[in-house]
């Protein structure tokens, strides 16, 4: 499955109880269709005492699919579709809207 999401991207939450949050991609599962975004799709983790960190509740980030997440635009600051334009440096994604390039 080709995704369109990368790591690094800035992405906003089209669905689910994280709607409208934003937030860069820390990690993409390809396979599972899913991505990890930095703080949003949070879950509190019961974690035991390790060497120099203590336990207790934790608030991690979890899995959220490909499909509830939209590009961010750099210009507008809004959900955005992408194309992918041939550059001299090769294939570059730009935004629909504004024409803005994504890959930078």
């Amino acid at each position: 499955m080709a995704l369109r999401i990368r790591k690094g991207d800035q992405v906003i939450v089209l669905a689910g109880r994280d709607k409208g949050k934003r937030g860069e991609v820390l990690h993409v599962f390809p396979r599972e269709g899913r991505a990890l975004v930095q703080g949003v799709h949070m879950a509190r983790r019961a974690t035991k005492p390790a060497a120099g960190q203590p336990g207790g509740l934790v608030a991690k980030e979890t899995k959220i699919h490909i499909s509830n997440l939209a590009l961010e635009d750099p210009t507008s600051k809004r959900a955005t579709r992408f194309r992918v334009v041939a550059t001299e440096e090769g294939k570059k994604r730009e935004a629909t809207g504004s024409g803005e390039r994504l890959d930078v």
